[in-house]
């Protein structure tokens, strides 16, 4: 009797030990990442590939913060009658990331992302997780823009080739121009739309082509660090995004970096720090947000399929937007310049 407890008692323990084992590596296993296909990259990317280099040096970092992408626009919104410098030190003192406060001086990109916000997480997502592939997919559809006629110099932008590298500039070095077009159209052969992607006027164009409005000024901005000098694409460097000339990574608490995932902890390392990050994290400020008729619930909020699962319903296979055209100016804070005419296959309205 006494060597049959013995034996159950050290059976008992032999179980709890493998058991204990078996949760102690699957707790510490990184979870497997959903990787976007180049195809969904690119289909990602489009509606912003053909914006000037600094201008999606911003807007990348920026998606992955839906939540303040929400509250700046709604804080915009609310101070419309700010201009110039007082509108650059309002900015300022808001608790934003950079890369948000950066998208004060395009107010049309800061509303278009909110609009579309189910977009803008997953490119927030992709930002995190997959840098250099997003990357690669903005310059190969630069490289179908230009072979279907739409990418090319102008007054209002440069487009330099620098070996296997489309480089876009602004043509004056105080007014960004954003270009206006239909992204499922701009690149040659029609792209599926992303699904629940809704145009926003003054930066879509009702055609193939690409065009033109007014130009946001950005000379006002120079003496705040988020300032549009201060941003920049390196392509060279797996297509790392750079501020001050140093690597800019993002601190989101509310896009999950699988790519770092240690001990049940996500950590996003800039200049040598690290926090943790949890997808779903909702601050006092973030809104419970579900996306349009898409029926989907955005990344950022905890409900939204990463992985390209939204890509199944029935906006697949839509090729454009009949009907709608872009209209009217922005404006940047710093002043207005008056927009060039439209070029490639669609014109200029």
């Amino acid at each position: 009797m006494k060597h049959a407890r013995k034996s159950l008692a050290l059976l008992v323990a032999g179980v709890f030990l493998a058991a204990q084992s078996n949760f102690a590596q699957t707790t510490s296993e990184p979870p497997q990442a959903a990787q976007q296909s180049q195809e969904q990259l690119q289909q990602l990317v489009a509606p912003i590939a053909l914006y000037p280099d600094a201008l999606v040096a911003q807007i990348l970092p920026a998606a992955s913060y839906p939540e303040q992408i929400v509250e700046a626009a709604k804080w915009m919104d609310t101070h419309k009658g700010l201009q110039g410098d007082q509108l650059a030190k309002e900015v300022d003192a808001q608790p934003w990331d950079e890369s948000v406060k950066a998208l004060t001086q395009f107010p049309a990109v800061l509303a278009n992302m909110k609009q579309n916000l189910a977009w803008t997480s997953e490119l927030g997502d992709v930002y995190v997780n997959q840098q250099q592939e997003v990357s690669q997919a903005i310059q190969t559809m630069r490289q179908r823009a230009k072979q279907a006629g739409n990418l090319k110099d102008n007054a209002q932008e440069k487009v330099k080739t620098r070996g296997q590298t489309i480089v876009i500039e602004p043509s004056a070095p105080d007014v960004v121009y954003v270009p206006e077009y239909d992204p499922w159209l701009a690149y040659g052969d029609p792209l599926a739309v992303f699904p629940g992607w809704y145009p926003y006027p003054g930066l879509f164009l009702d055609g193939p082509g690409i065009g033109f409005g007014a130009g946001f000024g950005v000379g006002l901005f120079a003496g705040f660090g988020w300032g549009w000098h201060h941003w920049d694409f390196d392509w060279h460097h797996h297509g790392r995004i750079e501020h001050d000339h140093h690597t800019y990574f993002s601190h989101s608490t509310t896009i999950v970096n699988r790519n770092h995932f240690s001990g049940g902890q996500t950590h996003f390392n800039r200049g040598g720090d690290s926090r943790g990050a949890f997808a779903g994290h909702q601050t006092d400020h973030t809104p419970n947000v579900s996306h349009g008729t898409s029926g989907m619930h955005s990344g950022a909020f905890g409900g939204f399929t990463h992985g390209g699962t939204a890509r199944g319903n029935a906006f697949r296979g839509q090729s454009s937007f009949g009907g709608f055209h872009g209209g009217g100016g922005f404006h940047g804070g710093g002043g207005f310049h008056g927009g060039g005419g439209g070029h490639g296959g669609g014109g200029h309205r």
